[in-house]
């Protein structure tokens, strides 16, 4: 299988790339190479104060770097729009739309639009950004889309009749609704680019186990073993958000590809194309999934 290597990647110069959830964990990560290829990056934070800092942390190694921060709370409607709209306005091209950033396993709580916290922040905020964004990435050459899942998608189902966890909240349970949904997404949008005839490309990628900061809402007694089990079965976020850059900047990457780690279930290891379940590539769950995101989101597209 192909592997990737980021030396091997020559500069960006001259192109823009948004990030989501770029101040911390695999978000950090990916902004923080795209500086050192020479991209403009836009780091798109739902909390600007821990934005400043990660962007001046990578401003201490990329001298120079040119970062441009955003506020985004993808878990709310109206600040997706204002981010798409701020950002439109001040840019005519978008080479890279990472759709990155994400919450795990939360006590249940509903968002202000009415939707389960990371249905929202997970997916139906990914969905309409990429919507409202989506004109300026087509007229960009060579652009991509990359959607962020996990291997916890292998265990999703999306609840058609329940989406939002309102009659049962389990939390891993929406987790895993949420990463299965992005896979859907970055599959089905690929379909509809081919049959628009576009050269964008949507891929997804997946990090991994990493130890970022994403399960701050496990059990209190996971603390215990996280020492024991970290070591093994988790990789740093740096090697976790390679998947991603191989989505981004890989030279080998055909629309519909799914990167992520080459080990033992994919928990960590090298960058790589791997696979995904047979419902994640389903076509009419992708297509009912599609239809009644534009009703949730109030964009449609495509």
């Amino acid at each position: 299988m192909p592997t990737f290597d980021i030396n091997q990647i020559p500069s960006q110069k001259g192109r823009v790339a948004i990030v989501t959830g770029a101040n911390a964990g695999l978000g950090y990560e990916t902004a923080l190479v795209f500086a050192q290829k020479d991209l403009t990056v836009i780091m798109a934070c739902r909390n600007l104060e821990k934005g400043a800092k990660a962007r001046d942390k990578i401003l201490q190694q990329v001298p120079g770097a040119d970062l441009d921060l955003m506020q985004l709370d993808l878990s709310a409607m109206q600040s997706v729009r204002e981010f798409a709209e701020h950002f439109l306005k001040k840019y005519n091209r978008l080479d890279l739309l990472v759709n990155n950033a994400g919450v795990m396993v939360p006590p249940y709580t509903e968002t202000e639009d009415g939707f389960e916290l990371q249905f929202a922040t997970n997916y139906l905020g990914h969905f309409l950004l990429t919507g409202l964004l989506l004109d300026t990435v087509l007229q960009t050459p060579q652009s991509r889309v990359v959607s962020l899942s996990s291997i916890a998608h292998k265990n999703g189902k999306i609840r058609f009749e329940d989406l939002q966890s309102r009659k049962k909240y389990s939390a891993m349970g929406a987790y895993s609704q949420s990463k299965l949904a992005c896979l859907l997404f970055a599959y089905e949008m690929q379909r509809r680019l081919e049959k628009k005839g576009s050269s964008t490309l949507s891929v997804a990628a997946h990090p991994g186990v990493s130890n970022t900061d994403l399960p701050r809402h496990y059990p209190k007694w996971t603390k215990i073993i996280e020492p024991l089990i970290v070591p093994i079965f988790t990789h740093s976020p740096k090697q976790a958000a390679e998947p991603t850059l191989y989505a981004a900047l890989g030279q080998d990457v055909n629309g519909g590809d799914y990167f992520g780690p080459d080990g033992w279930n994919e928990m960590k290891g090298q960058a790589t194309k791997v696979n995904s379940t047979p419902l994640s590539k389903d076509p009419e769950v992708a297509r009912r999934l599609w239809e009644v995101s534009e009703e949730l989101t109030g964009v449609r597209y495509l």
